[in-house]
């Protein structure tokens, strides 16, 4: 895509480096960028700050103009801008191109890039796949949805490198069918999450499946054959590779449960499809011990051990982490409301921990729901609601007992009360660290 000379809107700035990487590589380009997003000066200044060296023509904030958008050549728009939003369309009838930072880099690679999504296990299936690629001696890049944009690394990369790639539900979305997509693609699963986005079930699994429906034919996808959606694709797509591939020795992992097992089956798969031999992979992933903020052991207090799963966006992302738990586990359960269907999980969560405290903008409607439990059980299940993650850790801690666990697994987004998880896990860390011991 030629920028030089040509209006180019960045649509949302936003905080995680995406949107900075694309006004900058677009501005570095030749073109005559405008950053607009909704967001105060406050929120972005972090962003706003990266961009001080760069020629942006001009910045919009607090609000979308219609100018920047009817006269644009060129929109980039960030992955969390919902689906027919009246400035993209206003954009598209002026003929403008409309494209992502996923998007940019994905045309501009020159390196072989494997795609990997799903609704949970994809951060931790990535990293795992990197750390076996980089064993192998193979030049790896990490990058996408777990955080960090690749734009700026596209001059250092060559034709023989790998780039693995995570991608959300919205990146896929919007994505263009003419894009170079990745060469081969990882599903970890895929499970009903963002209907408050998507609108419903059936246009968030077409997102995830557009990953899929456009691999060539000689190419691979892995699937996890645990998942149902995926057992329906693989009857579609031939080439695809059901894990787990058989190691000559399969590592004990040094992250808990099952869900992480089937994570590491999936990259060891992909890893042996692209040539990497079993020793290496199984010695990559005995040696991988986690991301930040996936149910992570903080410390033992008064022998209660804590942990940080503030990842857990959704409720089958917290089943995970309860289900890799072995002792008797009081849950942190709530944040941000995004239309969440919880009959099945607050039923299976009854049955696996010791207590709920539940806190933010959904607790009231979690509260609820256990509630009718005892009332359909007609036996007492302690459950407690907190306003905030604080006055929840110290109700959880009030209740607990010596051998048990309090894990912070919400099930929900954090963006009514944090930035984003990070800023909720160490938010939680801090706070853990800081409890008065009697």
């Amino acid at each position: 895509m030629d920028f030089r000379g040509r209006k180019v809107t960045i649509m949302g700035l936003g905080r995680h480096g995406g949107g900075v990487a694309a006004a900058r590589y677009c501005a570095l380009a030749g073109g005559i960028v405008t950053v607009t997003d909704l967001a105060d000066r406050t929120a972005l200044a972090e962003s706003l700050a990266a961009l001080r060296d760069v020629p942006i023509e001009k910045v919009t904030i607090g609000q979308h103009c219609e100018a920047d958008f009817s006269t644009a050549h060129i929109v980039v728009v960030n992955p969390a801008v919902k689906p027919g939003d009246p400035h993209i369309e206003l954009a598209r009838q002026a003929g403008a191109t409309i494209t992502s930072e996923i998007e940019l880099f994905l045309n501009a690679c020159p390196a072989t890039v494997i795609g990997v999504t799903g609704t949970v296990g994809k951060s931790t299936t990535v990293a795992m796949l990197a750390a076996i690629l980089q064993a192998a001696g193979r030049r790896t890049w990490l990058g996408g949805n777990i955080g960090h944009s690749l734009l700026a690394d596209l001059p250092r990369m060559r034709s023989g490198d790998i780039v693995v790639l995570e991608m959300s539900s919205f990146q896929l979305h919007w994505l263009d069918d003419a894009a170079r997509w990745p060469k081969a693609a990882i599903v970890t699963n895929c499970l009903s999450n963002h209907l408050d986005w998507h609108g419903d079930w059936e246009h968030y699994a077409a997102s995830k499946r557009r990953l899929i429906s456009h691999l060539s034919t000689d190419s691979v996808a892995v699937l996890n054959p645990h998942d149902a959606e995926m057992r329906r694709w693989r009857s579609e797509y031939q080439n695809a590779k059901f894990c787990p591939e058989p190691l000559e020795t399969m590592p004990l992992l040094r992250v808990p449960g099952e869900h992480n097992q089937i994570n590491a089956a999936c990259a060891a798969t992909m890893a042996k499809q692209l040539g990497v031999d079993d020793k290496t992979i199984a010695g990559a992933l005995a040696s991988f011990t986690g991301l930040p903020h996936r149910l992570r052991l903080v410390t033992e207090i008064a022998g209660r051990q804590f942990f940080n799963d503030s990842k857990s966006t959704t409720p089958a992302a917290t089943i995970a982490a309860l289900n890799a738990m072995d002792r008797p586990t009081w849950l942190l359960l709530g944040g941000a409301d995004k239309k969440t269907e919880w009959s099945g999980f607050v039923e299976s969560t009854v049955q696996g921990v010791q207590g709920v405290v539940v806190f933010g903008s959904v607790s009231g409607k979690l509260y609820e729901l256990f509630c009718r439990v005892d009332e359909v059980s007609r036996k007492p299940f302690p459950r407690f609601r907190c306003d905030t993650l604080a006055e929840a850790l110290a109700c959880a801690w009030q209740n607990s007992t010596a051998g048990q666990a309090i894990l912070l697994s919400p099930a929900c987004p954090s963006t009514d009360q944090f930035r984003d998880f990070a800023h909720r896990g160490e938010e939680f860390e801090g706070l853990v660290q800081n409890l008065q011991v009697d």
